[in-house]
C-alpha cells in the first residue's frame, strides 16, 4: 500500500523594506531581437525592480510575436509573483531555450504584469531600450 503525500503548500511573500519591488511605466521603446527577427516591439514595456536584481522589462503579449514563440514545460516559483510559465525561441536555437518568461496568475503586489512577457538578455540577440 502506498502512502498519500500531500504537496507542501507555496509560501506566499509579500515585498516589503527587506525584499522590495516596484513596477513602473517605461515610456522608451523596447524592442527583443533574435536571429534577426523582431520578437517583440512596444512603448508599453513595464520595468519591474526587485531587490537587488537588475531591471527586467515585462512586455505586453500583444506587443510580441507569439508565433515566434513555443510553450514549454519548464516552470518555477516565485513566492513574490507566484507561478512562472516559460517560452522558447526556435529560431535562437539551443541558447534561446526557456528564454521567455510569463506570471499568469501573478500575486496582487505585481497584478500589473499579468499578460506580459519577460526575456533573458543572454537568450536572446538584444533587448534594446531606445530613449
Amino acid at each position: 500500500m502506498s502512502e498519500h503525500i500531500e504537496p507542501k503548500p507555496k509560501t506566499v511573500k509579500t515585498p516589503g523594506p527587506d525584499h522590495s519591488i516596484s513596477v513602473e511605466r517605461n515610456a522608451s521603446r523596447v524592442m527583443v531581437t533574435v536571429a534577426g527577427r523582431i520578437v517583440a516591439d512596444t512603448r508599453k514595456a513595464l520595468t519591474l525592480r526587485e531587490a537587488s536584481y537588475p531591471p527586467v522589462q515585462y512586455i505586453p503579449r500583444k506587443d510580441v510575436d507569439m508565433t515566434l514563440l513555443a510553450r514549454t514545460d519548464h516552470a518555477t516559483y516565485c513566492p513574490y509573483k507566484g507561478d512562472c510559465a516559460y517560452y522558447s525561441i526556435p529560431a535562437g536555437g539551443e541558447r534561446s531555450v526557456n528564454s521567455v518568461w510569463s506570471y499568469e496568475a501573478p500575486y496582487p503586489a505585481v497584478a500589473e504584469i499579468r499578460e506580459y512577457l519577460a526575456f533573458y538578455p543572454d537568450r536572446v540577440d538584444a533587448i534594446q531600450v531606445e530613449k
